[in-house]
């Protein structure tokens, strides 16, 4: 896979941070029900290795979670994970004015306004994992301890 000129605010993180990575370009499909399904299988990978990256709301306060892309977040879990009660989805377009990237582009790194993380545990049992890159159609490759570190997230039970 080689490494392409694509310069997003994620990558111009990870560069910054010392951390290793690859990119890899698809096809996104913006009639796809499940952006990160689309992803894994335009790039020949295991949902489990290709994560989706979602803005929440705990108790009302913005907060990052990355989960694998075949699988369901538990919102209980994700409440958990912040120290939180609740919570929820946060609407598209506030996940895009606070993030600064697009629905189906979100990445954890390089965010507008940094939020607090947290990463699916069974991703770091991965050799590899591939989270978005700042756009629509562009993955990174990268150990999935780097994206922990990158994204400053905690590794705790997400998902359903």
């Amino acid at each position: 896979m080689a490494r392409t000129s694509r310069n997003t605010p994620a990558t111009v993180a990870l560069d910054r941070a010392g951390i290793a990575f690859e990119l890899a370009a698809y096809d996104y499909d913006p009639r796809a029900q499940k952006v990160g399904m689309q992803a894994a299988a335009a790039l020949g990978e295991a949902p489990a290795r290709v994560l989706k990256t979602l803005v929440v709301l705990v108790d009302g306060k913005p907060a990052c979670v990355i989960v694998p892309s075949g699988r369901e977040v538990a919102m209980k879990k994700v409440a958990a994970a912040f120290g939180g009660k609740s919570a929820k989805m946060m609407p598209p377009a506030d996940a895009e004015r606070i993030t600064g990237y697009k629905v189906g582009g979100v990445s954890p790194f390089g965010q507008r306004r940094k939020l607090p993380a947290a990463i699916e545990e069974t991703a770091l049992a991965e050799p590899y994992i591939y989270v978005n890159g700042g756009q629509r159609g562009l993955q990174i490759r990268l150990a999935p301890g780097d994206a922990c570190r990158a994204a400053d997230a905690a590794a705790v039970p997400l998902v359903a």
